[in-house]
Order: C-alpha cells, then sequence, then structure tokens
C-alpha cells in the first residue's frame, strides 16, 4: 500500500497508528488456538475442526456463506468454551493484548453475561472475571511496549427478558470497568422498545447505553433506538443512508429529517465496514455509506464488530478504507478522534486521550516523511560542490 502522497498511510503506519475501537464482541474475537484449548481442557467436543489454522478458516467460511445460521453458529462454538472464571479471564486477557499490539490504545468491548451461565456461574461472577481478564491483558501489553485502556459494555439480548437485570448489572460495576449498556441480537421482531424499562432505568442512573440499530432492520430501527429508547450511541446505524438522497453523480446531496437529526445531534455512528459487507448491509468497500457520511461530516467511527467471524482487525479495517477511498494519515486521525469523543469515559479523560495519545501519534506519523526521503538521498561524493570543494 505505498503512495506517492506521503499523507496517505502504509500498512506499517496504520498498524502502528494509535486506534479507538467502540463496538467490538467479547466471543466474535478469540483466538482460534484459544478454543481449541478450552474446548479441549473442558471437555466440548463440539468443534467441526480441531486444528486452529482450519477452524480459523472455518469461522470465516460461515460467516461469509451468507447463511445466518451458519453465522449464528459460530457463536454458539465460542460461548461453548467461555463458561467457566478461568476461560472468561483468558479470552478477556488476550483480546486486550491483540486489540494492544494492533495499535488500539483505548477500547470497549461488549459481551452478554446472561450466555456465559451454562457452567453455574452467576452473572457477577462473569462481569469480574472477564474484568480481570482485561486488567491482566492491559498489564501484559504494557510490559511489550504497548498501551491500552479496556472498558466493558453489558449486552441483553433483544429476543430475552434480562434486559431490566443486565441494566443494573452495568449501573452496579459502572466505576469497576464496566462503562455502559448495549443490547444485541436480531432486529426485526425485536424492536428496542420492548426494553424501554432498562433504557429509562439508565437514563435516570445517568449512565452510558448504545444500541445495535439501522443494521438489518432500518430507519424504523434508528428512529425508535433514538426517539424512544434515548440511545448515546447506534451500534452500526449504517441504514442512515436510506435517508439520504444524491444525485447520479453523488453532487447534490439531501437529508431526510432522521439522517439530519443524527447529523446535527452529532449521533456517534458505530459502522463495521467488513461486518456490514458480511452482513449485506453495504456490497462493497468502495460503495460502503462510510464514504458518503464521511464526506457529509457525520460523526462515523471505524470498527471490527467480530474480529474473528471477518477474519479481520482495526488495521485491518484502516486498510481497506485508505485502499477504497484514498483515506490519509489526517482521515484516520478524524475517525479516531470521533472515537474517544464518542466513549463512555469521562470527559477530561478523553480529552486526555485525544491531546496526549491520539494527536502526538498521529503527528509523529505524519512527519516520518520527512526523514524518508533524507534517509534515502544517496551519499555525497567527497570533494563535491555539497561541501564546498
Amino acid at each position: 500500500m505505498q503512495n506517492a502522497n506521503p499523507s496517505i498511510p502504509n500498512q506499517d503506519q496504520i498498524r502502528r497508528a494509535p486506534k479507538v475501537l467502540l463496538h467490538d464482541h467479547l466471543d466474535g474475537g478469540l483466538r482460534p488456538g484459544t478454543i481449541v484449548d478450552i474446548a479441549r481442557a473442558t471437555g466440548y467436543d463440539g468443534l467441526p475442526e480441531t486444528d486452529p489454522a482450519k477452524l480459523g478458516e472455518w469461522f470465516r467460511a460461515a460467516a461469509d456463506s451468507g447463511s445466518l445460521e451458519r453465522y449464528l453458529e459460530t457463536f454458539a462454538h465460542t460461548c461453548a468454551v467461555m463458561q467457566t472464571e478461568e476461560a472468561l479471564t483468558r479470552v478477556a486477557a488476550e483480546c486486550a493484548e491483540d486489540l494492544a499490539a494492533d495499535g488500539v490504545v483505548y477500547a470497549e468491548i461488549r459481551y452478554a453475561p446472561e450466555q456465559h451461565l451454562e457452567g453455574g456461574l452467576t452473572l457477577e461472577q462473569v462481569v469480574e472475571a472477564v474484568n480481570e481478564g482485561f486488567r491482566q491483558g492491559e498489564r501484559r501489553a504494557r510490559e511489550d511496549g504497548n498501551r491500552i485502556r479496556v472498558g466493558a459494555l453489558l449486552t441483553a439480548m433483544r429476543h430475552a427478558a434480562r434486559s431490566q437485570e443486565i441494566a443494573e448489572l452495568a449501573n452496579r460495576y459502572r466505576d469497576l470497568g464496566v462503562v455502559g449498556f448495549d443490547i444485541a441480537g436480531a432486529e426485526a421482531g425485536y424492536p428496542p422498545t420492548r426494553h424501554l424499562d432498562a433504557f429509562e432505568y439508565l437514563q435516570r442512573e445517568n449512565n452510558h447505553f448504545t444500541i445495535h440499530a439501522g443494521e438489518a432492520f432500518g430507519l424504523p430501527s434508528i428512529w425508535q433506538a433514538l426517539q424512544w429508547c434515548g440511545a448515546d450511541r447506534l451500534g452500526h446505524g449504517v441504514r442512515i443512508i436510506d435517508d439520504i438522497q444524491t444525485d447520479e453523480d453523488g453532487g447534490s446531496v439531501k437529508l431526510g429529517r432522521l439522517a439530519a437529526y443524527v447529523r446535527d445531534k452529532r449521533v456517534p455512528l458505530e459502522m463495521c465496514p467488513t461486518s456490514n459487507l458480511q452482513t449485506g448491509a453495504a456490497t462493497s468497500y468502495r460503495e460502503h455509506p462510510i464514504g458518503l457520511l464521511r464526506r457529509l461530516h457525520f460523526r462515523v467511527t471505524v470498527n471490527t464488530d467480530n474480529r474473528l467471524m471477518s477474519g479481520t482487525s482495526m488495521s485491518a479495517e484502516f486498510e481497506h478504507l485508505v485502499e477504497a477511498f484514498d483515506y490519509t494519515l489526517d482521515d484516520m486521525q478524524w475517525f479516531t478522534v470521533n472515537a474517544m469523543k464518542s466513549a463512555f469515559i469521562p470527559f477530561d479523560e478523553r480529552l486526555a486521550m485525544i491531546n496526549e495519545v491520539i494527536k502526538p501519534g498521529y503527528a509523529e506519523l505524519k512527519a516520518e516523511w520527512l526523514f524518508e526521503r533524507t534517509a534515502a538521498a544517496p551519499p555525497v561524493a567527497s570533494g563535491s560542490a555539497a561541501d564546498g570543494g
């Protein structure tokens, strides 16, 4: 990914650039080798492959299959090996390590505690095991020369009836590693308004929450998430593009009422380009709505969703966008600052991350070309005019 324009990053610069991740599922980012190890230790014999490399390929093939049934089956396997405190702590620690190695400096990782109770754990034990894993991962990353801070988002499944219980759990642990709440699962037939009690409770408690909306179901899902439920952010939100009209050459743009509201209110959109392609919300990276939304200055963020199933990383997501839209380091910084502004930690901490970590990191990358040019210049022969001879 080399380009004559020094502001367009190469793969190495993309990896080293400080990145912020707001939408990533813990049960969608396991290392294949870890799945195999835990399955062997716990006696789970349902894996389709026991060789880590082949298992990783199976997960990606299932996610790319276009079959919702096969896609959902992938999570049955990851959740099956996340039913003990030891497993949850290991998975969370490795998640933090892997993200830090990829240049992520701040991440909010979501998971549904209710999906990890089959081994007899309580909801509280699940949360504490995951939090301990994130802290371990942060320490190991620091020992490896990387820095990352991880916050947890507790997810309630929209087809279940435990959202109030999970919201209260998120509130109890809000100063102990949990930074907010989320609902996930199939949008069609399970509108966010089914969980109004949980959202109203969180609002009374001045707590933060995001809602999966506008991925599969379209504008009504976005409208309900914002106007009925009061979401701080939209998980995906890619279908907001349905409320934006453009002419054939894209020169004339007209925003509908909902799209204008989302932009005017600076509602953060947690977009996951590769995942959106797999679910059919976009047809290619070049045609992904993120290009138009970035041009129109919506508060767009770049995310991974499920790193294992999508075979992706934050660096890979940015590589695709740089290739599709010729994005520069300034564009990467714009997306990253957007994400940090939208994080669920206190304002002064967000500001410090932007001013003391993100902006200096990008400034250093932008300056590299100045030194590369001199380093690549051929040596001047002795006695030439360059030394006054």
